[in-house]
């Protein structure tokens, strides 16, 4: 039913996660962005960002004619309102699930992006960028642990696509310089959410995919080093 087009990414995992939660039928076709399948003609059709994740639902509710969808939060919300699953469907609830989605895609997504970026993969150290996003990335758990503190997930008492976003974002926390104890409200979360069966599964796929290994140059120059001709050409 669904062509899901992924690599093993944070973003790539929350659509995984969905979909083994839901029990939706799907199909992985892997985009191996170290080594440019994001660029292929066929895949920039329905990802013309030329980022992972994008899907494509070939049983639409309304119409015959596929669906294609790119941008995670965009993938969660279709997905959602297809199922009827993971979001609340009162206003009040619906909106916070998606306030809190917006909180990832634009603030704890982007900033451990950066994160990532300056304390792995740079080719020279910059101490004010690593303690830039390392701060910021710290404030933003704070958030987090905070909210988390007065509810049982992120969005209210119901495990929702506001959880399913935030918590691959969380996973490489060592890499990012935090320490969960830090942030204890935060870490009775994330290991709530890591013992739930359906999110063993997405990681196991992931490493079925694309077996952990350390980035190489070829990969570093497709992923580092596009500019505005990466598009124009």
């Amino acid at each position: 039913m669904i062509d899901l087009y992924y690599w093993t990414t944070p973003n790539g995992h929350k659509i995984t996660i969905f979909l083994e939660e839901a029990g939706i039928e799907y199909t992985i076709h892997p985009i191996n962005i170290g080594r440019g399948d994001q660029f292929g003609t066929d895949f920039l059709k329905i990802a013309p960002n030329n980022r992972i994740p994008a899907i494509i639902d070939n049983n639409p509710a309304e119409g015959e004619d596929p669906i294609s969808v790119f941008e995670s939060g965009a993938i969660l919300l279709y997905l959602s309102d297809k199922t009827g699953q993971f979001n609340y469907h009162d206003l009040r609830g619906r909106t916070n699930v998606l306030q809190w989605l917006m909180w990832q895609m634009g603030g704890l997504g982007p900033m451990a992006g950066q994160n990532h970026h300056f304390s792995q993969y740079a080719p020279e150290p910059i101490q004010y960028a690593i303690d830039r996003y390392v701060n910021e990335t710290a404030r933003l758990y704070a958030v987090l642990n905070k909210q988390l503190g007065s509810t049982e997930f992120v969005a209210g008492k119901d495990y929702t696509i506001a959880d399913m976003a935030s918590y691959p974002w969380v996973v490489s926390h060592e890499k990012q310089d935090q320490d969960l104890n830090d942030f204890p409200n935060l870490k009775r979360w994330f290991e709530t959410i890591q013992a739930r069966p359906a999110t063993v599964r997405a990681y196991e796929i992931a490493d079925d995919i694309n077996p952990p290994a350390p980035m190489d140059d070829e990969a570093k120059a497709l992923l580092f080093g596009q500019d505005a001709s990466t598009i124009n050409n």
